[in-house]
C-alpha cells in the first residue's frame, strides 16, 4: 500500500464504516514496509478492531506499538490520538488508572481538533466509570470544536455519547435532542457500524420514554446492521437485556446476558463490558425469581467494577447483590443500613435506581419491626411517584402504600395502590403484543398483593373482590393490536408452517431433523420479534370492573372467585345480591391434588385402567374442600362460574362433587365473564366444521355434525390449510375443530392445531377481525395455558376471549379419541336445542356411557366464558 499520508489516515473512519475492510487494509499496509507514521495508523486500526471486536491484549499490544511508531515519527498529533485511543482499551481491560494517565498525556500531547478528539474519548471513557459529570464537561468541550471544524462525523459521535450520558441521569428530552442532531448528521456519512449505533441508542431512548415496543424494534434493527458488518454486539445485549427485562421477559434476558458472558469470554474481550453483562444477568436473575444465581452474577459483577474503579456501576451491582440476597429471607439491621447506603451513593450519582435501595430499606426496615427507620426511607423512594419512567413511578407508590399500612391507613394503601398500578395498566396498554401485556403484570404483583391484604383486613368481601379482579386476566380486559399486513411476517408464517410439517412429518418417519428443528427456533424467534414490536392502541387501562353489574347478570346463578392471599384459598361467592367470603385450604395443597388428577386422568384415557376412577373421584373431593371448603354448601342450584387463578387452571371443575350435575363455566376473570356474557352474536351464518390431518378416529364426529347441520362449510383434507380456515372461521358464529392440538410451554403463543398444510397457532387467531362467537376444539390439551405475569394465561383459549369469542368448550387433560366422539355429538345436540355450551356440556356428559373412560372424557372438557 503506497498511498499517501491522508488516505492512510482514511483507515481510520472505515473501522467504523467497514471493519473488516479497515482491518484487511491495514494488515496489507504492514506487509509493504512502511513509514513509523503510516505504521503508527496500521497498529492503531488493528487495535480499535482488537478492542471493539476482538481479543483485548491483542489490542493493547497494536496500541501500545502504535504509540511508540507515532512518537518515533515525533508527530505529536498523531501520539495524541493513538495515546485516546490506548486510553479506553486499558479502561476496558480494567487498567483504569493506566488509561487516564494515557489521557492526560494525550490531552497535554494534542492541539486544537485533535486535542477535542481526545476530549471526547475521555468523555466516552467516563461515562463507562459512570462518572457523568465529567463526561459532561469533556464532551461540552469537544462538540464546540469539533462543529467548528466541520467534523461530521466526530461531532456526530460525540452528540451521540452526551445523549447517552443525559439517559442515564434521567435527561430523556435533552436526550432525544442529541440524538435527533446527530442522526441528521449519521445520514450524510458512509459510517455504517456508527450508523447502526445510533439506531441501537435510539432503541435505548425509546425504552427510557417507556416505549418498549419501538425499543424492541429498533434494537433488532441494529442487531441486523451489526450482523451485515460482521462485528459482535456486547452492548446492544446489555440494553437489550434491560428492555427484555422491563417487558416480563427476565428468562430470557439471562439467558441472552449468560450466552453473550460465554462469547466474551471467548473473544478474551473488554472486562468493562463483562462487568456490565454480569450486572445485567443479576438483574434479570432476580426478576426471574432465581436470588441464588443473581448473588454469584452481582457479586462478581462488584469485584469486577471495584477493581476497574468504577464506582457508579458498583453501587448499582450492590444493589442488586442486596435485594437478591433479600429475596432469599436475609434480613437484619445490618442489610438496612447498608441498602440505605447505596440508596444515597445512588442519589449522589444522580441515578434513577436510587428509590429502588430505598424502597428496599424501608420494606427490611419494616420487617424487622423498625416503623421510625422504615418510615425514613419510605418517605425518600416515595418522591418518585411524582415523575419519571413507568417503573421509577411505580417504585414511588409502592413505597407510599407500606408507609399507609405502617401508619394503619387501610384507605391510604388502597389508594397509593389505585395509582401505582393505574400508571402500569398507562404502560401496559403502550404494549400491543398479548405476551408483553401478560408479563408486564408481574411488576405490580406487590401492590396487588398489598391492596387485596388491605381489602381483606377491612372486612369487605366485596372490596376483596374488586381488588382480585384489578390484577387479575388484565390482558383480557382489551383485543391485542391486530399484526399489520407485514409481508415479511407473513412470509415468515408461511415458512415456519412449512417447516414445521415437514419435521412433523419426518419424526413420524422416524429420521432426524436437527437442521429442520434449528430453522423452526429461527422462524419462531422471528414471528415473536415481529410481533413484539406492536405497539398498543387501546386507551386506558380496559374495562373497570363493577360488582353491581356482575351480580345483576348472574340472575340466579352463582360466580366463585379464588383469591390467594399469603398462601391460602379465600372464596368470594358471588350471587343473590350479595359476595360472601369463606376460607378453604392451602393453595400448595391444592395444586398438588390438582397434579394426581391430572396423572388419573392420563390413566383413564387407556383402556384398561377402570381401578384408578375412584381414586381420581376421591381426588376431586379432597379438592372441593380445599378449593371451595364451606361455600360448596352455599352454591343453590343454578349455574356456577368459577374464576380460579392461573395456578389452577388445570383443574377438571367438573370433577368436584358439588359441581358435577349442574350448569358450569370457567372464566380467567369476573370481568372477562361479564364482556362474554354481553358480546352479542354475530348474525346468522353457517357452522364452520374443521377436520385435521392424523386423528386416530379421523375426526369421525365432523361427518356426522355436517349431515345434521346441513349448511355447513366442512374443510378437510387439503382444504383444511391454514389460510381456508382463518377466512372461514373469522366472524362466524359456530366453529368446531377437530384437530390435534400441541401445547408450548416454552413459548405458548406457538400452541397450535395441525390443520393440512402444518400448524395453526395463537399468533394466527389474533390476526382475525373477529373470532367465532362458539369455538369447541375437540382434541386433547386445547385448555393448557401458561401462567405468567401476576395472575395471567397465555395459550388457545385465552388468545379468543379478547378477540370476540364468547364461549369455548376445550380439554385440559389428554383424552380418549373414541370416548371424544360421542361426547361432541351430544354436546352438538344440546347446541342445537338452543342450549348454552355450558348446558350443552352438562347434559352431554350425562348422556354418554358411564364408564370410567367416558366419565373421564366428561371431567376433562370445560366451558369457557358465557356463550
Amino acid at each position: 500500500m503506497t498511498a499517501g499520508s491522508e488516505s492512510v489516515l482514511d483507515l481510520l473512519p472505515m473501522v467504523f464504516a467497514d471493519p473488516g475492510e479497515a482491518l484487511a487494509r491495514a494488515r496489507a499496509l504492514l506487509g509493504s514496509r512502511p513509514s513509523p507514521l503510516h505504521a503508527s495508523v496500521a497498529h492503531q486500526v488493528i487495535g480499535i478492531w482488537q478492542r471493539d471486536f476482538g481479543d483485548l491484549r491483542l489490542a493493547l499490544r497494536h496500541l501500545r506499538r502504535a504509540r511508540d511508531l507515532a512518537a518515533r515519527a515525533e508527530s505529536a498529533e498523531r501520539e495524541a490520538d493513538v495515546l485516546a485511543t490506548l486510553g479506553v482499551a486499558l479502561v476496558h481491560a480494567g487498567r483504569t488508572r493506566q488509561g487516564l494517565a494515557a489521557f492526560e498525556r494525550g490531552v497535554a500531547r494534542g492541539t486544537g481538533h485533535t486535542r477535542a478528539r481526545v476530549r471526547y474519548r475521555r468523555a466516552y471513557v467516563w461515562w463507562v466509570l459512570g462518572r457523568h459529570r465529567e463526561a459532561l464537561e469533556d464532551v461540552r468541550r469537544a462538540v464546540g470544536v469539533l462543529r467548528q471544524a466541520d467534523d461530521v462525523i466526530w461531532t456526530a459521535r460525540a452528540l451521540t455519547l452526551r445523549a447517552t450520558v443525559h439517559l442515564a441521569l434521567g435527561a430523556v428530552e435533552r436526550a432525544d435532542a442529541d440524538f435527533t442532531a446527530a442522526e441528521a448528521l449519521w445520514d450524510t456519512t458512509g459510517q455504517e457500524h456508527d450508523k447502526a449505533d445510533a439506531v441501537e441508542s435510539r432503541g435505548l431512548a425509546a425504552f427510557r420514554r417507556g416505549d418498549v415496543p419501538a425499543a424492541l424494534r429498533l434494537l433488532d434493527e441494529a442487531e441486523e446492521r451489526y450482523a451485515k458488518l460482521g462485528t459482535p454486539t456486547f452492548m446492544l445485549n446489555i440494553r437489550r437485556c434491560e428492555v427484555l427485562m422491563a417487558a416480563g421477559l427476565a428468562p430470557e434476558a439471562l439467558a441472552e446476558a449468560d450466552a453473550a458472558i460465554t462469547e466474551l469470554d471467548r473473544l478474551g474481550g473488554q472486562s468493562t463490558r463483562k462487568a456490565e453483562l454480569l450486572l445485567a444477568a443479576a438483574r434479570a436473575a432476580r426478576l426471574a425469581d432465581d436470588p441464588h444465581t443473581a448473588i454469584a452474577r452481582a457479586a462478581e459483577a462488584v469485584r469486577l467494577f471495584g477493581g476497574q474503579r468504577r464506582a457508579w456501576w458498583a453501587a448499582h451491582a450492590r444493589l442488586v447483590l442486596l435485594e437478591a440476597r433479600a429475596a432469599t429471607g436475609g434480613r437484619s439491621g445490618r442489610l438496612v443500613a447498608n441498602a440505605a447506603a447505596v440508596a444515597r451513593q445512588l442519589a449522589a450519582f444522580g441515578s434513577p435506581a436510587a428509590p429502588e435501595a430505598a424502597l428496599l430499606a424501608g420494606r427490611i426496615a419494616l420487617a424487622l419491626g423498625r416503623p421510625a427507620e422504615a418510615e425514613r426511607h419510605l418517605a425518600v423512594a416515595a418522591r418518585s411517584r411524582r415523575g419519571g419512567p413507568p417503573l421509577a413511578r411505580m417504585t414511588g407508590w409502592a413505597a407510599q402504600a407500606l408507609r399507609a399500612r405502617a401508619a394503619g391507613s387501610g384507605r391510604g394503601v388502597l389508594e397509593a395502590c389505585r395509582r401505582g398500578l393505574d400508571v402500569l395498566d398507562d404502560h401496559r396498554m403502550t404494549l400491543g403484543a398479548s405476551e408483553l401485556r401478560a408479563r408486564a403484570t408481574a411488576q405490580g404483583a406487590e401492590l396487588a398483593a398489598l391492596a387485596q391484604q388491605a381489602a381483606l383486613a377491612s372486612g369487605s368481601p366485596r372490596r376483596l373482590l374488586v381488588w382480585s379482579e384489578r390484577w387479575r386476566a388484565t390482558v383480557l380486559s382489551a383485543p391485542p393490536t391486530r399484526p399489520p399486513a407485514d409481508p415479511a411476517l407473513l412470509s415468515g408464517l408461511t415458512a415456519f408452517r412449512e417447516i414445521a410439517a415437514r419435521a412433523q412429518e419426518a419424526r413420524q418417519d422416524g429420521h432426524p431433523v436437527p437442521a429442520l428443528e434449528r430453522e423452526q427456533r429461527r422462524l419462531e424467534r422471528e414471528i415473536r420479534s415481529r410481533t413484539l414490536h406492536l405497539r398498543g392502541e387501546a386507551p386506558g387501562g380496559g374495562d373497570r370492573f363493577a360488582p353491581a353489574r356482575l351480580l345483576e347478570r348472574l340472575g340466579d346463578g352463582y360466580l366463585v372467585e379464588l383469591a390467594v392471599l399469603d398462601g391460602r384459598v379465600h372464596v368470594l361467592l358471588c350471587g343473590q345480591g350479595r359476595v360472601r367470603r369463606f376460607e378453604a385450604g392451602r393453595l400448595a395443597e391444592a395444586v398438588t391434588e390438582a397434579e394426581h388428577v391430572q396423572a388419573g386422568l392420563r390413566r383413564l384415557a387407556h383402556p384398561g385402567a377402570a381401578a384408578r376412577l375412584p381414586l381420581v373421584e376421591a381426588a376431586g373431593r379432597r379438592l372441593e374442600e380445599l378449593l371451595l371448603g364451606p361455600a360448596a354448601r352455599h352454591l343453590g342450584s343454578g349455574p356456577v362460574v368459577v374464576v380460579p387463578p392461573g395456578s389452577l387452571h388445570r383443574v377438571p371443575w367438573a370433577l368436584l362433587p358439588s359441581l358435577r350435575e349442574r350448569v358450569l363455566s370457567v372464566s380467567p376473570s369476573a370481568g372477562s365473564w361479564l364482556r362474554a356474557r354481553e358480546t352479542a352474536p354475530p348474525p346468522v351464518g353457517r357452522p364452520v366444521l374443521v377436520r385435521g390431518p392424523g386423528l386416530a378416529t379421523g375426526g369421525a364426529e365432523v361427518p356426522e355434525l355436517a349431515g345434521r347441520y346441513g349448511t355447513a362449510t366442512v374443510l378437510e383434507g387439503g382444504a383444511a390449510h391454514v389460510s381456508r380456515v382463518l377466512r372461514e372461521l373469522d366472524g362466524a358464529a359456530l366453529a368446531h375443530i377437530a384437530a390435534h392440538g400441541t401445547f408450548r410451554a416454552d413459548s405458548p403463543l406457538f400452541s397450535s392445531l395441525t390443520m393440512a398444510d402444518g400448524p395453526l397457532i395463537v399468533h394466527d387467531f389474533e390476526r382475525l377481525d373477529r373470532s367465532p362467537y362458539r369455538i369447541i376444539l375437540s382434541c386433547c390439551d386445547t385448555a393448557r395455558f401458561a401462567s405468567v405475569g401476576a395472575d395471567e394465561l397465555l395459550g388457545l383459549v385465552t388468545a379468543l376471549l379478547p378477540l370476540g369469542t364468547a364461549g369455548v368448550v376445550a380439554c385440559s387433560a389428554p383424552v380418549n379419541d373414541e370416548a371424544v366422539v360421542p361426547l361432541m355429538l351430544a354436546l352438538h345436540k344440546g347446541i342445537g336445542a338452543g342450549l348454552s355450551l355450558a348446558e350443552a356440556l352438562r347434559d352431554a356428559r350425562a348422556a354418554v356411557s358411564g364408564d370410567a373412560t367416558h366419565q373421564a372424557t366428561g371431567w376433562a372438557f370445560s366451558a369457557f366464558g358465557a356463550a
